[in-house]
């Protein structure tokens, strides 16, 4: 599907139209070498995310449930290529994000600076973007409030991943525009809902279940999915996968009157260690215990064959 630029009129000095031809064609001279691999791509959408998303687009896929997916907030395109993954014909990826524009307000520019600023550019997210995928998405650069205006029209998506600015306000502003912006059984993911540096994202989020409808369906260490919907389809989609067979642990709870799973990354059991070196190791104090760990380490050298 063609590539769509849309430069906000608040953006529009830090989105010139030249970008319009480049997003069509690839990065221009200059512009920065894309990832090798998706693994390289900067980012915090880790493997545990990076199948649950693919598994519940590719289950909506297969129960042809149709829609376009929107992604507020998106880095340097990480989860973006994932999502552009599972586009089918006549879908779209609209990704909104300040990229390389100023913040709209000082306690967003103030966020921006001390996280992401010095690394986060268009250009970037571009090249890594069209290293996986013949054309990039709809790219909106500008803060996510803009969305609100209706440009991404309602009930006209299947999912949307929000992971843009961690300020309260700004979190239920987003909620909302995806709220509109889902069709019946869509999903909603919410990144950082529980972090202790975020306790925006987590009012925000508790908010709009406890007061606005929102259902959920499935949490991880760095995820919230929930729907406005009915949250059946998807909760049986889960079970359908047996995650433990791949590493994974799956746990039930109930909030709000729904049945939420927890999916988290099964932890292996420590080496067990002898009975000696194990008490020494609990009893000692902390300087001692080094030179314990020391003197062992230095035995095992001096018992080494040919050392």
């Amino acid at each position: 599907m063609p590539s769509a630029d849309i430069a906000d009129a608040d953006a529009a000095d830090t989105a010139p139209t030249t970008g319009a031809a480049r997003s069509a064609t690839g990065p221009g001279p200059g512009a920065p070498r894309p990832a090798a691999r998706r693994e390289d791509i900067p980012g915090w959408f880790f493997r545990l995310d990076q199948e649950a998303f693919g598994h519940l687009l590719t289950t909506q896929s297969a129960a042809g449930t149709t829609g376009d997916i929107l992604e507020l907030g998106s880095y340097l395109g990480r989860s973006a290529v994932l999502l552009g993954d599972h586009l089918r014909p006549g879908e779209r990826l609209t990704v909104c994000d300040l990229f390389d524009s100023e913040a709209g307000d000082t306690d967003n520019a103030a966020e921006m600076t001390m996280s992401y600023r010095a690394s986060l550019t268009r250009s970037g997210f571009e090249a890594n973007y069209l290293a996986f995928h013949p054309e990039l998405p709809t790219i909106v650069q500008a803060p996510t409030s803009v969305l609100a205006d209706g440009r991404v029209p309602d009930d006209s998506c299947r999912f949307v991943h929000i992971d843009a600015s961690h300020l309260y306000e700004h979190v239920a502003g987003d909620i909302e525009v995806a709220r509109r912006a889902l069709s019946g059984n869509g999903l909603v993911v919410l990144d950082d809902y529980r972090s202790e540096h975020t306790p925006g994202v987590s009012a925000a989020v508790w908010q709009a279940v406890f007061t606005g409808g929102l259902r959920p369906v499935l949490l991880t260490p760095m995820k919230f999915y929930g729907t406005w919907g009915d949250p059946g389809p998807v909760r049986r989609a889960l079970l359908a996968r047996d995650w433990r067979a791949e590493g994974f642990t799956v746990d039930e709870d109930t909030i709000a009157g729904s049945s939420v799973l927890r999916l988290n990354n099964a932890v292996r059991p420590a080496a067990r260690r002898s009975g000696v070196r194990r008490l020494l190791l609990d009893l000692l104090p902390p300087v001692a215990t080094r030179s314990v760990r020391r003197a062992l380490g230095a035995l095992r050298t001096w018992r080494r064959p040919g050392a």
